[in-house]
């Protein structure tokens, strides 16, 4: 008898896996950080996964690699079982998808799974050029046999979208236990996984004691601002908030790479430097995992008032030290942030409804000690990566249990 997972009787099996991404695996996002993570438990399971990288370019040099023939090349030499692909990546594969399945006519082609992180139709710009945009993310989404989504908030907006159209096709021979997302995908089967991000990667050994007293050292609140330099992520808006605040209010720290948006990130040192906030703000880059942790571990408050977040693994990785967070209101933070109790949801640009939360937990450290103290306990009730990566990967061996074989 061979080796049986715990899926109502299938037989376990190693998996051969191609990950399309942009660039390197290394990116320091939270999505590259969840697909990272998800490559590290596979590995450890046996699978092969090859990561198949196209190019960072331009928006219209994204499309254009749609009549590249490079990625075509490698999935074919790679013959994989599933193909994984970056929702990321979807100006890229609007159309190659569909390249890449008549190369499989009459043959079995590998399964294209979609991991959503969000779609770019969620963020916040004019509408007229989201019209744009939801061309090529629709052809995508209509491309692909599966989604796993990071959130309840990622999939209903993916159900509510529009994008997906109607049809009656149906996946056989399922297992039972895989899902289709309801409502207006009803006619279309598309299976799907929520599969939430972990807050687990530092796992500090930190205890309520010292959460406590460190709620209560004197001086300016430290706050932490962690993300990347873009302008989605808002730290305009919190720079706004803390030059409203006396001087001895509040002190920011701002951990995150200024690479993915140059002319942001300048703009945002320029407003930083200027008399109402000098001295009160650090830019630190990037950070290491144990120069990060370091970091984290000396804070009181992490403030990323996103516009837009589909998760938000900061909040989570903040929280593993006993920090509240202050985030967007728009997006999946409202699944980690219960405001009042282990942190705030502010309106995109609402710099002085920030202020005011940021005020108030300066002057009241009693209260900063408990929200502190249910972060802590929130980021323990948090499924780890590792628990994560299983339901995707039972998912995966799901999938290809329930595929429609050829005639």
């Amino acid at each position: 008898m061979g080796k049986r997972d715990r899926l109502g009787g299938l037989p376990a099996r190693a998996l051969n896996i191609g990950l399309i991404v942009y660039g390197s695996l290394d990116n320091l996002s939270g999505g590259y950080l969840y697909d990272r993570k998800l490559v590290e438990y596979l590995g450890r399971q046996g699978d092969r996964v090859e990561i198949i990288a196209q190019p960072w370019r331009s928006y219209a040099g994204r499309l254009a690699e749609n009549f590249s023939s490079n990625t075509l090349r490698q999935v074919e030499t790679l013959q994989p079982d599933i193909l994984l692909q970056d929702e990321l990546n979807h100006p890229s594969l609007s159309w190659l998808n569909r390249r890449l399945q008549a190369r499989w006519m009459g043959e079995q082609k590998p399964l294209t799974v979609a991991i959503v992180h969000h779609l770019r139709i969620s963020e916040q710009r004019p509408a007229w050029q989201n019209r744009l945009y939801a061309i090529p993310e629709r052809s995508y989404l209509n491309s692909v046999d599966g989604f796993i989504f990071n959130s309840q908030t990622t999939a209903a907006s993916v159900k509510q979208s529009g994008l997906l159209r109607l049809r009656s096709e149906r996946l056989t021979g399922s297992t039972g236990s895989l899902s289709a997302v309801e409502g207006s995908l009803a006619q279309r089967v598309i299976p799907n996984v929520i599969a939430y991000p972990a807050g687990d990667r530092f796992q500090p050994e930190i205890d309520e004691a010292e959460i406590s007293a460190r709620a209560h050292l004197p001086g300016p609140l430290r706050l932490v601002f962690l993300g990347n330099l873009i302008e989605r992520k808002g730290l305009h808006t919190l720079l706004e908030a803390l030059a409203s605040l006396p001087g001895e209010t509040a002190e920011l720290e701002v951990i995150g790479s200024p690479a993915p948006a140059p002319a942001h990130a300048r703009r945002i040192r320029a407003r930083a430097s200027r008399p109402d906030l000098a001295g009160r703000v650090c830019f630190t880059g990037a950070l290491d995992n144990a120069a990060l942790a370091s970091r984290l571990r000396r804070a009181q408050l992490l403030v990323v008032p996103s516009s837009y977040e589909g998760y938000g693994i900061a909040y989570l990785e903040g929280m593993s030290f006993g920090l509240p967070a202050i985030a967007g209101n728009l997006g999946a933070a409202w699944e980690i942030i219960n405001p009042g109790e282990n942190g705030f949801l502010v309106a995109p640009g609402a710099s002085a409804g920030l202020a005011e939360h940021i005020s108030s937990l300066g002057a009241d450290r009693a209260r900063l000690e408990s929200m502190s103290l249910a972060a802590r306990k929130r980021f323990l009730a948090q499924p780890s990566w590792d628990q994560t990566s299983q339901v995707i990967r039972e998912f995966l061996l799901e999938l290809l249990a329930a595929r429609r074989l050829p005639a």
